[in-house]
């Protein structure tokens, strides 16, 4: 019998750079909320993808870039968290985008904190560039950073992505599994939730407005008829904001909803009953407890 083994692997980048989307491809169902939009990954989401003998625990991390307000300094400071505690670190980068100045920054703060874990690159988005651009890509990134390995993958399309599960399998260290061999998530269904409820209103808002609200799962019910009663709390910074979110009539509310209560019925294979209202908190990214919320630490926004 082969020998167990089973460890945490970070997946860093840039905002956008595809994180969530290969998250969730190796997990193999939606725990990570994935959007055209940057900064959508607040929490340290692990993802728990079963390998053969081999069980990696995934944490995805915010994307990296320069902070500006104090949600945005916990969020990076819980990415590089993420980074440190784990057995393993994948870079991912967009290969249409190459080496930009973000990523730039981000080997020089893996060579400053003398990181000498493994770290594997993954080029994604492959599938957007020609290959001699892309094996160029490769030779300068591994010129710029001593790489343990480096992968071209697409998470969206799944390409090249079984050769990386294949290589992260083999790369953990030898012990038992850390959760049981079921469990996709150590993320509470209330959090999961509340982030499928996010995305909806990340994709239907535009501009500032989707970093300025949070979602919070106020209520859980589990009904004896099979259902769940599921009712949410929107936070809002402004009245403003909050007409905005209810839109004309109360459509663009509704329309969230619906949404996501699908999303929410197929993934908890049951059906839903959401609810959900929207509330005026003018100082919400002042407050510990919404960052409590989001699995941040507050201090770190100091």
């Amino acid at each position: 019998m082969a020998e167990q083994r089973a460890g945490f692997v970070a997946l860093i980048g840039e905002p956008n750079a595809g994180k969530s989307t290969l998250l969730n491809r190796m997990v193999g169902a939606k725990i990570s909320i994935v959007t055209h939009k940057v900064q959508t990954t607040r929490a340290r989401i692990r993802g728990v993808c079963m390998a053969g003998d081999a069980q990696i625990v995934f944490v995805d991390t915010p994307g990296l870039f320069r902070p500006r307000r104090r949600l945005d300094r916990a969020m990076v400071a819980a990415a590089w968290g993420g980074a440190a505690d784990a057995d393993i670190v994948v870079l991912l980068i967009e290969a249409h985008r190459g080496l930009t100045e973000g990523v730039q920054s981000i080997l020089d703060a893996l060579k400053e904190r003398g990181e000498s874990r493994r770290i594997a690159l993954a080029i994604n988005k492959i599938d957007r560039v020609k290959a001699e651009s892309l094996l160029a890509l490769a030779q300068k990134m591994n010129e710029a950073f001593s790489f343990v390995e480096t992968f071209m993958i697409s998470a969206e399309k799944g390409y090249g992505v079984d050769k990386l599960r294949d290589w992260l399998a083999g790369a953990l260290p030898v012990g038992p599994w850390l959760y049981p061999e079921d469990q996709i998530a150590d993320l509470p269904m209330r959090m999961i939730a509340a982030e499928i409820t996010r995305e909806k209103l990340t994709l239907r808002l535009h501009e500032e407005l989707p970093y300025q609200l949070t979602v919070e799962t106020e209520k859980w019910e589990d009904r004896k008829d099979g259902s769940t009663r599921i009712d949410q709390l929107v936070y809002v910074a402004r009245d403003g904001h909050k007409g905005i979110v209810l839109g004309n009539k109360g459509e663009t509310i509704k329309a969230i909803g619906q949404a996501a209560r699908a999303e929410l019925t197929e993934f908890l294979d049951r059906p839903v009953h959401l609810f959900l209202q929207v509330k005026v908190r003018p100082n919400w990214l002042e407050e510990p407890d919404r960052y409590s919320e989001m699995g941040l630490d507050f201090k770190d926004g100091d």
